[in-house]
């Protein structure tokens, strides 16, 4: 049915650009709110999509104007949205983000209604899931459901792209043993390995190949990715220089990129190879979905 089925998160975002970052108890001025389509759940769906893939999104939303402007981001991307439960009464997500000079961002989530996607939605879409290529999961929404997805795809034997984000101290072993591949940053691989600033981004990873998880891949920034196989073999690849204008996103990017081109039969190297590309390019325009390319707009 789809290449990719994402279960996860769909917020607003919310964004206002700063010359520099606030201190504790300080207010400094910003620009105009920009209101935009976004949630890691959300964004790794609309990035698959950009690229071609048949993507379908798994969330709950709000019958507010946010879930709204949610839904028309996906479908302009080309998602498929027929699986996004509408709950009423409730309020969509939404992030909070402040964007520095350099391009990086902080950035505070409100659940709001991705808070109540649950196990039984999971249930429900079985044999959607059953049908999928991959799944991409995310940590936005109940780890229950989390769990419960990933649980059902090892059953039906669909592939699961796991980015733990935001990142928990730990993760269950069955989550890990069910992540081929676990997608961490840097800081996330030295937290989930133990928190040590001694070692490698190899290192971090293989670390984390001990601890269960199938495959693993490190993203670095400009600096492009790492990729560690279940037998420990590692590839370095490239960055993609670009002008980086707003990270917002850029990890969400990568992620739907590679799941796609995982479900087409690309090696990880390969999918990670093509994602690098795809989350240079998304640095290079603000906002998170807003900036995702298409299949042309890829730097070479």
């Amino acid at each position: 049915m789809y290449d990719v089925l994402v279960v996860g998160s769909a917020n607003a975002d919310l964004t206002v650009r700063v010359a520099r970052r606030p201190g504790a108890g300080e207010t400094v001025h910003g620009s105009d709110l920009v209101e935009s389509a976004g949630g890691k759940g959300a964004n790794q769906a609309a990035a698959a999509a950009r690229l071609g893939g048949r993507v379908g999104l798994l969330a709950r939303i709000g019958d507010d104007a946010y879930g709204e402007l949610l839904l028309d981001a996906q479908r302009a991307a080309g998602t498929d949205v027929a699986h996004v439960i509408v709950e009423s009464g409730a309020r969509t997500g939404t992030a909070m983000i402040i964007v520095g000079p350099d391009g990086d961002n902080s950035i505070v989530v409100s659940p709001g209604a991705n808070a109540a996607l649950t196990p039984e939605d999971v249930a429900a879409a079985r044999d959607v899931i059953a049908a999928s290529a991959t799944v991409s999961l995310q940590l936005e929404v109940p780890m229950e459901t989390v769990r419960a997805t990933a649980a059902t795809a090892t059953e039906t034997g669909t592939r699961v792209v796991l980015n733990p984000s935001p990142t928990p101290d730990s993760l269950d072993p069955e989550l890990l043993a069910a992540a081929d591949p676990l997608v961490v940053n840097e800081h996330e691989a030295q937290q989930l390995a133990g928190g040590s600033s001694e070692g490698t981004p190899e290192d971090w990873a293989r670390a984390l190949l001990g601890q269960g998880a199938r495959s693993v891949v490190v993203t670095l920034g400009g600096d492009g990715a790492l990729v560690v196989d279940g037998g420990g073999g590692s590839d370095r690849v490239p960055g993609v220089k670009v002008e980086a204008v707003d990270t917002t996103g850029a990890g969400d990017a990568f992620t739907g990129a590679l799941a796609t081109r995982l479900a087409r039969g690309d090696s990880l190297t390969e999918a990670a190879r093509f994602a690098v590309r795809v989350g240079a390019a998304a640095v290079t325009k603000p906002g998170a979905q807003p900036s995702y390319p298409t299949l042309e707009e890829l730097p070479s």
